[in-house]
């Protein structure tokens, strides 16, 4: 069994590693040896691991995908990724990919492209590194009916979110501290700004509900905006602040949402920390989920592709093919405006009476139910007779709470609001 390797850096060097070292093993479990024919690099020159056969080393990834039963693409990002596999595909092989922003940008594409050709796509490492998550929703909960995923799927940001919680970092001083442990990239943008996990919640909920998610229909929201205070204020009235990504269906269609949230501590993705990563799923009949696990770095995902080259390769000596792209719900997506789920606004507001009724009336207003008001001492910064509102919502419309926000921000008796976070997993 042929097997080609397009990329080779920390999770292509992993790979071959696997592939080099488990050979027997990997034989046994597929019925063939997986003979390694190549590996595409842009540069042959570059120093390697010790484990990397330089012979097995070529820039013409064109060619190599023509001569290979499987193909494996680590490279990332659009192109070239999408024609060599595309080329992989016309030509016979079977692809198993870890990359996430090509399936929620065109994952349609490969997918039509491989069952016409009647081979497989498998990307399990595509969405949280070691954690078995796509088969399970793909195949596991097929017979089920998924109602909503809930997730931690970006192990970076929710490295930075913990150090300021577990020890009163900033944003800035936290993601610093990634970028050393190399956690996070040179430019963190794709984690921070939460482009990664959006291609992810895109990728769980085209699988969790037959319907076609792109990237382009999550709403996205990173944690650029999260301070040392809103972490501290989280910790104080029982909750902890994660990036999360959510899918959920609802009557009218497919809602997926990727932002900062205020998770309760009792809710088990409340006590995920570091770099892990947790995806949280709700099914009727199978009731609630949860997949926990080293979400990135070479050794877990390399562990997950090669999950699926095992499936890919038996299939190839047994016959058989795996599961095909499911969008037969065709589900509307539905547009952020649409989202519901709680609130907690904190403001600085005049302390005098009657300020509470006043903003509860703003509330009120635009259908905005109050769960919960805490009152405290506005900050040190804020300046003389003022207090700090702490406010809760019942579960509101995301349009009904953005106008409820701009009405509170231009009342006389409010000085300033200071942040609006969604409450998830209540």
């Amino acid at each position: 069994m042929r097997v080609a390797v397009l990329g080779c850096g920390v999770v292509g060097t992993e790979v071959v590693r696997l592939l080099t070292t488990q050979a027997d093993d990997l034989a046994a479990r597929t019925g063939a040896r997986l003979e390694l024919v190549g590996i595409a690099v842009r540069d042959t020159a570059t120093p390697r691991d010790a484990v990397v056969d330089p012979a097995l080393l070529t820039t013409d990834a064109e060619e190599l995908v023509t001569r290979a039963d499987v193909v494996i693409e680590v490279v990332g990002g659009i192109e070239p990724a999408r024609s060599l596999l595309l080329r992989a595909i016309e030509h016979g092989a079977s692809v198993v990919t870890a990359n996430k922003a090509l399936l929620a940008q065109d994952g349609p594409t490969l997918y039509a492209a491989a069952d016409a050709a009647g081979v497989d796509v498998y990307f399990e490492a595509a969405v949280a590194g070691a954690i078995p998550i796509v088969r399970p929703v793909r195949e596991s909960l097929a017979g089920d009916r998924v109602r909503r995923v809930l997730g931690i799927v970006n192990g970076t940001t929710n490295y930075v979110l913990d150090r300021m919680t577990s020890e009163g970092l900033d944003l800035d001083q936290a993601v610093k501290e990634a970028q050393a442990l190399g956690y996070a990239e040179a430019d963190p943008t794709a984690d921070v700004e939460g482009f990664d996990a959006a291609a992810k919640a895109a990728i769980l909920a085209s699988l969790a509900f037959h319907t076609r998610v792109s990237i382009d229909d999550v709403d996205r929201e990173g944690i650029t905006a999260i301070t040392a205070d809103d972490v501290a204020w989280a910790e104080r009235t029982g909750y902890v602040i994660k990036l999360l990504a959510i899918a959920e269906r609802r009557e009218e269609g497919v809602q997926v949402r990727v932002h900062p949230a205020l998770v309760p501590l009792a809710h088990p993705l409340a006590g995920v920390r570091g770099a892990f990563n947790a995806v949280f799923v709700e099914a009727e009949a199978a009731g609630e989920l949860m997949f926990y696990g080293r979400g990135a770095g070479g050794a877990p995902t390399a562990s997950a592709v090669l999950g699926d080259v095992v499936s890919a390769a038996r299939h190839r000596v047994l016959g058989g093919k795996g599961p095909v792209e499911s969008s037969y719900a065709d589900l509307p997506v539905l547009p952020a405006s649409s989202a519901r789920t709680r609130y907690q606004v904190r403001l600085d507001v005049q302390d005098r009476p009657g300020v509470l009724a006043q903003v509860a009336a703003l509330l009120a207003d635009h259908g905005v139910s109050i769960e919960a008001v805490r009152q405290a001492p506005a900050g040190p910064d804020a300046g003389d007779g003022l207090a700090r509102l702490i406010i809760t919502t019942h579960e509101a419309a995301e349009e009904s709470l953005a106008a409820t926000v701009a009405a509170i921000t231009e009342h006389e008796a409010v000085r300033r609001v200071l942040s609006v976070l969604r409450v998830e997993g209540v």
